[in-house]
């Protein structure tokens, strides 16, 4: 059974008006070769959400810093985060390590 050409004609009608036939180019040349085609579009879009994720993660850094600073620009601050990281002490005071027993049965663990 061999398609009539009718068939042909009635699909391809629509493309003989030179306005449909420019619309289609220029839809086809606007998605595809442009240089501000929907792929770069939709490729940007993509860098600036993360771009934006970035940066919203980077304020909350920022904030938790500052509150680090404000912290540490008392004397107070400045000898509890030394006595945290650095283990200092004052002259008069002595320091005990209290040790765990399943805290030593981690690290006989971690020994062997």
């Amino acid at each position: 059974m061999a398609e009539s050409p009718n068939q042909y004609e009635r699909f391809f009608k629509p493309f003989k008006n030179i306005f449909v036939l420019s619309l289609v180019v220029f839809a086809i040349w606007m998605l595809f070769f442009d240089s501000n085609s929907w792929f770069i579009h939709n490729e940007l879009n993509q860098d600036i959400k993360k771009l934006e994720e970035e940066k919203e993660y980077y304020e909350g850094e920022i904030k938790k810093d500052k509150k680090e600073i404000e912290a540490l620009s008392t004397e107070e601050g400045m000898e509890k985060y030394g006595r945290e990281h650095y283990k200092m002490k004052k002259e008069e005071e002595e320091i005990y390590i209290i040790e765990y027993e399943d805290s030593l049965d981690n690290q006989s663990a971690d020994n062997e």
